[in-house]
């Protein structure tokens, strides 16, 4: 994001100057008017690397993203202008990209350009389908009922992501904790047994010299452990990146053990959802299509959303290349074409979102009820092995004593 340097004045008439982050110089006035300043003069500057944009996740979270739809909605409803519906919104969003995206919007729609136009700038902020779907209230005047149906949209794909987030937290949560204690014993608690056993001049088993021998290596490599595994996850984000990467990490994660599942069905319910919302907002097939792949982002649905476009072309019907792809199940193939016969796909590809959505609560709640305890007795299972391995040499040590 650009770095703007200002001049500007108080209430109280003194002068201030300093910089700030913006997506362009409007944005940067519009920022500083909603501090009460009067601006004097605004340019761009050149960022330093300590006041650089670094920007990780999402600029602006999906609760934030349905907090602005419901408010906008609820303004157009009422009758309030569009121009002055964004400069309320922009005095009550706390988000600040998404302030200065809302700032810009106003700004242009002032200007006689339309909402939909202003809000293709900010990529970034306003999603794809949510821009189409303002193209199709615009052109329909029903601006209000699409704001209401993408709020309603993203809060279903809010929880839907939370669930499945949730489902992968403790197990994760969990591994850290337990590596952290196994690497504890290891290198504090082994060693002090091996003098002992050392000193006594003991017999070792086979399992005892193992952890010992695993103790010297963590001993001398322990201090490696953060860093490779910082180093493994920014390599996995890199080839995630990567086109050759998106295709390999989207066959590999829905042949997970556990949660491959539960992520294809969470992928195939976002990917009905989208397209659902699309259709019924009266956004064209094929354009619905590929900003349904863009929005899902997986190598799979796309390709196969891809193909369907191709055969849309060809006159041939939705569900023919979604069946030969082999990524959807027969359910959700016999529902399109259940909808192809009656003129009602959105409507099905509604009722698919429902079924895989409640699927996907359904399934979460079993994997928490199923990974807790596998967890606590792999982890209780690793650190017995080491108690036992430690014990019994004392045990030996302590019956040649009492002969």
């Amino acid at each position: 994001m650009p770095l703007f340097s200002y001049e500007a004045v108080t209430e109280s008439g003194k002068k201030v100057k300093g910089t700030l982050q913006a997506i362009n110089k409007y944005a940067a006035v519009a920022e500083l008017r909603s501090q009460n300043l009067s601006v004097r003069k605004v340019e761009e500057a050149r960022p330093s690397v300590w006041n650089r944009d670094i920007q990780i996740g999402r600029p602006v979270k999906l609760s934030e993203f349905v907090m602005f739809s419901r408010q906008f909605a609820t303004l157009i409803r009422a009758g309030v202008p569009i121009d002055r519906s964004l400069a309320v919104l922009v005095e009550q969003t706390k988000n600040r990209k998404l302030r200065q995206a809302i700032a810009d919007v106003a700004d242009q729609v002032r200007t006689g350009r339309q909402l939909s136009e202003a809000m293709s700038d900010h990529k970034s902020i306003f999603p794809d389908m949510f821009v189409n779907m303002i193209v199709s209230g615009e052109a329909g005047g029903t601006l209000d009922d699409v704001l209401d149906r993408m709020a309603d949209h993203y809060e279903r794909e809010h929880k839907i992501v939370q669930k499945v987030k949730s489902a992968m937290t403790y197990p994760i949560v969990v591994l850290v904790l337990a590596i952290c204690v196994v690497i504890f014993l290891l290198v504090r608690i082994v060693p002090t047994f091996e003098s002992l056993f050392a000193e006594q001049g003991a017999e070792l088993p086979w399992i005892t010299k193992i952890v010992i021998g695993a103790s010297r290596l963590a001993g001398k490599v322990w201090w490696l452990v953060l860093p490779l595994a910082a180093g493994l996850w920014i390599v996995f984000r890199l080839i995630r990146k990567s086109e050759k990467g998106k295709v390999w990490w989207g066959i590999v994660r829905f042949r997970l053990p556990i949660f491959g599942p539960v992520m294809k069905k969470a992928a195939i319910a976002r990917m009905a959802r989208t397209l659902s919302s699309l259709l019924s907002g009266a956004v064209p097939i094929l354009q619905a299509l590929e900003v349904t792949a863009r929005a899902v982002g997986d190598a799979a649905i796309t390709r196969a959303l891809a193909l369907a476009g191709e055969r849309l072309r060809e006159g041939k019907w939705l569900s023919q290349p979604l069946a030969e792809s082999g990524f959807f199940p027969a359910m959700v193939v016999q529902m399109l074409v259940i909808g192809e016969e009656t003129g009602q796909i959105d409507k099905m590809l509604a009722k698919i979102a429902d079924f895989y959505e409640h699927d996907v609560e359904q399934s979460v709640d079993r994997l928490k009820a199923l990974v807790e305890p596998l967890l606590l007795l792999v982890v209780a299972s690793v650190v017995g092995v080491i108690v036992a391995a430690m014990m019994s040499p004392m045990f030996k040590m302590y019956e040649n004593f009492l002969r």
